[in-house]
């Protein structure tokens, strides 16, 4: 097996207000049923092939798997892999797939699921833009597949490939002949995890049984495992305090309750568990403007904002400012070391006099328009700030926080504003979604999440098409560092605040927060003290 990093994840993300997890000292317990919820609705499936937000993640990983997993520690290892090598171009790479591995149906997983699984569902659904070099998968013999690229592919990409949310690998028996989309299988889905699915109760919940037949011997713990849909933070918080839910993930409640929560006896929550999915609330500038042609107005845009100030008031606490597009938790990555936009109003103006809009006797210097994505009620809050920020040094700011459909359509596809406040979940790997908010190739009309800014630059081009091909590790941290310095020095795009993602637990559930991707683990470990 292959590790291509042993960095450990950084461990200093715990904040005021949350204590660590429980100690597992004891021994496994055997059975019971656990209840769960995470921070969001009910989804539109259980399985969505492009993956489908939170919600669909959640849900689907308990049934299906991918081919690797990354650990703790930062090290890939192998799922329903047992490993994989490089060749010596680094164009291909042969996976050895785990032996004995069954579907919930029944029939053997073989290499023709994951043939399929990676033509038709990565390559199509899942990670198309991780795989714009992607020639085809082969199956020379049992046991074995080769998945080849017409340019090389470093290792970590690789393996976060392999490990990725919605990287599963499916029954090609239930979706051949079909589009995986649509599939009825979706909605009760057919995979090798811990669990089975038993049942979808609309409104209410999911429901799945221990797999007796599962590939790791001894587990799952429990029999039963059960996602409530609770679409309200303060109706989770009094289910979990109740004890009809013994475990909310994903940010399920508001801040204010966790520090109520855990001020009692018998309640845990921690910010571990989320270290490959770091949330940021981000601000962008529309460089399609003439106002914001010139670099130095737009670092003024984000010297005038008050960062830590958001954290505090916006967050309670549970967030920290952000310094460029490789979040602080991405210890394979970041680097401190960047040009820095910290809050300094004094700058802002300075920088705004010398581009020419100096801040007349009565007045204002100019006006911009200011769009906060209305997904999340806290992006107006942030908004709000950076408003007042703004007009601190000068700017006229008009505001709007339309709702979710007409604010994608606002940012995304109309390009109509001056600055807009939205958000982003960038994982340790920075290509293709770290990147492609920043490349020229990632300016893509009506496509939420891509680079909305229209910031086009040949030298950031030239050095991603670098990052992506280098597989020497050195070399390529030190191309992903200079990437970073020309986003953080461009400041087309930058995060405002690092969000804190949460969990909230009975001290009854016992090891839930050991991978760095809560949302997607299979909780195949995972058990219920007595």
């Amino acid at each position: 097996m292959i590790h291509v990093s042993r960095r450990a994840f950084g461990a200093g993300l715990a904040v005021a207000g949350l204590v660590g997890r429980p100690s597992f000292a004891q021994e496994p317990r055997r059975g019971g049923t656990l209840v769960a919820t995470w921070g969001g609705g009910e989804p539109q499936a259980v399985y969505v092939p492009s993956g489908g937000g939170p919600g669909p993640t959640f849900s689907s990983s308990k049934v299906l798997e991918r081919l690797a997993r990354r650990r703790m520690d930062g090290a890939f290892e192998g799922e329903l892999a047992e490993g994989w090598k490089a060749a010596e171009d680094f164009k291909s790479y042969t996976v050895k797939l785990r032996e004995d591995v069954k579907f919930h149906d029944g029939h053997p997983m073989t290499a023709d699921d994951v043939v399929y699984s990676v033509d038709e569902i990565w390559k199509k659904y899942a990670a198309p833009a991780s795989m714009p070099d992607y020639t085809g998968t082969e199956a020379p013999y049992a046991g074995t597949v080769v998945i080849k690229f017409s340019r090389p592919m470093p290792e970590f990409t690789f393996a976060s490939l392999l490990s990725s949310p919605a990287s599963y690998i499916v029954p090609k028996h239930v979706y051949a002949g079909s589009d995986p989309a649509g599939n009825p299988a979706n909605n009760a889905p057919v995979g090798t995890g811990p669990w089975k699915f038993k049942t979808w109760v609309r409104g209410s919940h999911f429901e799945y049984a221990r797999n007796d037949d599962y590939w790791r011997p001894g587990f799952p713990y429990m029999d039963h495992l059960v996602l409530r849909f609770v679409r309200d933070p303060a109706g989770r918080a009094a289910a979990i305090e109740s004890g009809e839910i013994q475990i909310g993930v994903f940010d399920a409640i508001a801040a204010a309750d966790i520090k109520r929560l855990t001020a009692m006896p018998g309640f845990v929550a921690t910010t571990q568990g989320y270290e490959e999915a770091v949330w940021a609330t981000t601000m962008e500038c529309n460089c399609r403007k003439p106002l914001f042609a010139k670099r130095e107005v737009r670092q003024a845009m984000f010297f005038a904002v008050n960062r830590e100030h958001i954290a505090k008031t916006v967050y309670y606490g549970y967030a920290r400012p952000g310094t460029g597009p490789i979040f602080s938790a991405n210890t394979e990555f970041y680097s401190p070391d960047t040009f820095s936009t910290a809050y300094d109003p004094r700058k802002a103006a300075a920088l705004l006099d010398a581009a020419g809009h100096k801040k007349p006797a009565k007045g204002s210097r100019f006006r911009i328009t200011l769009v906060a994505g209305g997904w999340f009620a806290d992006n107006g809050r942030v908004a709000g700030i950076v408003k007042q920020g703004l007009e601190e040094i000068g700017i006229a700011v008009e505001l709007a926080v339309p709702d979710r459909a007409a604010a994608i359509k606002r940012i995304y596809t109309d390009y109509d504003f001056d600055l807009a406040i939205s958000n982003q979940q960038n994982p340790s790997e920075p290509v293709p979604i770290t990147t492609q908010y920043f490349t020229t190739d990632g300016i893509k009309k009506a496509v939420p999440f891509r680079n909305a800014s229209g910031f086009s630059s040949p030298e950031m081009d030239e050095l991603v098409e670098k990052i992506k091909v280098e597989t020497e590790p050195a070399r390529r941290r030190s191309l992903v560092v200079d990437f970073e310095k020309l986003a953080a020095l461009e400041a087309c795009n930058l995060p405002l605040v690092e969000v804190e993602t949460s969990t909230v637990a009975s001290i009854r559930v016992q090891n839930y927060a050991n991978t760095p991707n809560t949302l997607a683990a299979s909780w195949h470990d995972v058990w219920l003290a007595a």
